[in-house]
């Protein structure tokens, strides 16, 4: 789904978003009145220090602004893999875009990722897995993770990998896959308009409360980390 088509569904009653060299800004009217805002990555654009810096500029700045939703439109390529980035300090960028995210997630301003194109890594962690609900829609390409890269990080050939993929989403890209670990909680149509979809969606969202390990359990996707998650919860409760 291209970036215009997008729009064009998901605000029907108007918006000022601009894709300017891939980090995309800007408000829009919701059906119910209402003005979000809209950040994001577009044209699979790699998410470097200056990405990330100005996307965490527009939350922070938008607490003066009003109390609509924040909408975080995903398609990216991962974190840009560039010497001058690693050295400025890329990981705290991202993290500070993550955490500018959550922040404004818990202090009013409700925030839902729209995965819309493709997303891995770095890239996916700082913006639609920083989000409280990540939204797949028809097109998306998510993966955890390239399957050359992965191979080099595990010393696991393609071909070991590739059969891995077919009985284990972690090793697997799509959207199917991320969605079976949890990570996208809904995945959208394109039969029905996006705007009445996002209504829908605001209208009913999950509390704050991070359910994606228990998303995975439910779906068989990834059936370990909700129960690991309650243990360690467990036992530093017993520590105080």
């Amino acid at each position: 789904m291209t970036l215009d088509k997008m729009l064009a569904s998901l605000f029907p009653n108007g918006h000022d978003v601009k894709n300017d060299n891939g980090v995309i800004f800007g408000s829009a009217s919701l059906r119910s009145g209402a003005k979000a805002l809209v950040i994001g990555v577009a044209d699979r654009t790699a998410v470097g220090v200056d990405e990330a810096i100005r996307l965490s500029g527009y939350v922070l700045d938008s607490f003066a602004q009003g109390s609509g939703p924040i909408l975080v439109l995903v398609d990216s390529d991962s974190q840009r893999m560039s010497k001058r980035d690693e050295m400025l300090g890329l990981n705290e960028y991202l993290a500070h875009l993550a955490k500018s995210l959550i922040y404004a997630d818990m202090h009013g301003r409700p925030t839902i990722g729209l995965l819309y194109g493709h997303s891995a890594a770095g890239a996916l962690l700082a913006t639609g897995l920083a989000t409280r609900v990540l939204v797949g829609l028809p097109g998306a390409e998510p993966a955890v993770m390239d399957l050359p890269s992965m191979a080099r990080v595990t010393k696991l050939s393609i071909e070991a990998l590739q059969e891995k993929a077919k009985s284990t989403p972690v090793f697997a890209p799509g959207l199917s896959n991320l969605a079976r670990m949890g990570a996208v909680q809904i995945s959208w149509t394109d039969t029905v308009s996006l705007a009445d979809q996002l209504e829908s969606l605001l209208g009913s969202l999950p509390n704050p409360h991070d359910r994606r390990d228990a998303l995975g359990k439910e779906r068989g996707g990834r059936l370990k980390a909700a129960d690991i998650a309650e243990r360690v919860r467990e036992l530093a409760l017993q520590t105080q």
